[in-house]
């Protein structure tokens, strides 16, 4: 092993170089990913669905927020839909707790572990783009789409 003594006027441009080197490799937590089975995340789409499902499916279980989850993700990959988590959330008139004020909500453990199981591929709907609740649904547009499956008091459909 070799060892390098550098005078000591050196040391503070040597910490330097060195610090800038680690912060090249090091991520941060605005660069941290999450790597899933149908692509990447970044932390800040997992928040976003964790806030999406907390406000859309907060009393729902814990199958029926993944589910929401995969809805928006299911959103984000299919042509129709906007090609980000965030743009599918906040596209205009989509969802009601961004109408509503509760995507503002923090959301709890279930919540964002919920958006991690859908960001991991986990889909109970089958590949839904749609769902909404047959007890309070006003739109009539939404009842000319081909259920797939219920789960809770949400129906889902394509």
């Amino acid at each position: 092993m070799k060892y390098f003594i550098f005078p000591k006027s050196h040391c503070k441009l040597i910490s330097v170089v060195l610090c800038a080197a680690l912060a090249a490799v090091i991520p941060t937590p605005q660069q941290e990913q999450v790597y899933a089975a149908s692509g990447t995340y970044g932390k800040n789409d997992v928040m976003v669905l964790a806030k999406m499902i907390h406000g859309e499916a907060r009393g729902e279980s814990y199958v029926g927020k993944v589910a929401v989850g995969a809805v928006i993700l299911n959103r984000v990959k299919d042509k129709k839909f906007p090609d980000s988590v965030y743009s599918v959330c906040f596209q205009p008139g989509a969802f009601d707790a961004v109408a509503d004020g509760q995507y503002y909500l923090e959301p709890n453990q279930s919540s964002i572990n919920a958006a991690k199981a859908a960001i991991n591929g986990w889909d109970p709907t089958y590949g839904a783009l749609y769902y909404w609740n047959p007890a309070t649904a006003t739109s009539k547009w939404i009842w000319s789409r081909k259920i797939i499956t219920q789960i809770g008091k949400h129906v889902f459909g394509v």
